[in-house]
């Protein structure tokens, strides 16, 4: 065992400290970017915040209201092939939507089926609990080779060798944070993790000398936590728990015995996930995620 005795931080042990600016007014400030890739010849252009491919926040409704101000969602991998066409015939923009899917046989068969529903589709987002495989940097380089003009975002991951790799192997956006979500219990079950913050600024620091970039996933609970994300080098910002809770997203609406309303909000590694999913939980899996309630919050758009 290595120990590292460098400091490494998170959203709560940092504050941005203010500068002198020439803007009058904030409604002066764009939140829009045009970003060139690596590997994809595309420009996207829009606001780099992103919905994540959750059960409850990867879906066709929040990607309407986000697309409304240019910002992306990564759709939950278990859509069908005909909820994807008939997402694009209700008014989904494909733009602003990334198609995802996991690292086996049947999840890039299953790829290939989504992404022919409509051209326009152009990111993939390669999602799996443990970026640490030689097997996944194989996925990756063949989803490089079948879709060469997709926008590729592949992770999680959370230290710059990987980032580096991935990046190498054909992803254009690097997904940084292990174990990070409010949702998410690996940190506690598996041992394994890394501070948030630093792990942004150190991915992002090896991704942008690749020409890359990062996508950091978890750990932001306000907006102050979003602009920090962005101050330590992330690229984009993706939410899970932020977009919870409201009419658009998934998840049973309770009320408690408070008398207030609350949906209901999990991980994709909880046991809530795979039972509904796969019928059960592997025998040899431990849940790395849990079920919580959210306070209800109405429509998205207020948000």
């Amino acid at each position: 065992m290595r120990v590292e005795h460098d400091v490494k931080l998170t959203f709560d042990d940092v504050l941005i400290r203010p500068k002198r600016s020439t803007l009058v007014s904030r409604s002066d400030v764009s939140l829009s970017r045009d970003f060139e890739f690596r590997h994809s010849k595309d420009i996207w252009s829009g606001v780099p915040i992103v919905a994540a491919n959750m059960d409850t926040t990867g879906l066709f409704s929040i990607a309407k209201v986000l697309q409304s101000h240019s910002m992306l969602t990564c759709i939950q991998k278990f859509y069908s092939t005909k909820e994807c066409a008939r997402a694009w015939d209700d008014g989904v923009n494909p733009s602003f939507v990334a198609v995802t899917c996991g690292s086996t046989e049947e999840s890039f068969q299953l790829l290939q089926r989504k992404l022919a529903t409509n051209d326009g589709i152009r990111m993939i987002c390669i999602d799996v609990a443990n970026g640490y495989r030689e097997a996944f940097l194989d996925f990756v380089r063949r989803v490089r080779k079948e879709f060469p003009d997709k926008i590729v975002i592949a992770g999680n991951v959370a230290t710059r060798e990987m980032t580096e790799a991935l990046i190498l192997a054909g992803a254009d956006i690097v997904k940084v944070g292990i174990g990070p979500g409010s949702v998410c219990t690996t940190r506690k079950v598996a041992g394994v993790g890394y501070p948030q913050l630093s792990a942004i600024a150190e991915c992002a620091d090896a991704a942008h000398g690749l020409l890359g970039h990062v996508m950091a996933d978890g750990g932001c609970s306000s907006p102050g936590d979003v602009s920090k994300a962005f101050a330590a080098g992330a690229d984009f910002v993706m939410l899970g728990g932020m977009f919870a809770g409201h009419d658009e997203s998934g998840g049973e609406l309770v009320e408690n015995g408070d008398g207030k309303m609350y949906k209901s909000f999990y991980g994709m590694s909880s046991s809530k996930a795979m039972e509904s999913h796969y019928g059960e939980v592997a025998k040899h899996r431990a849940p790395e995620g849990k079920e919580v309630r959210v306070p209800y919050r109405g429509p998205l758009e207020t948000t």
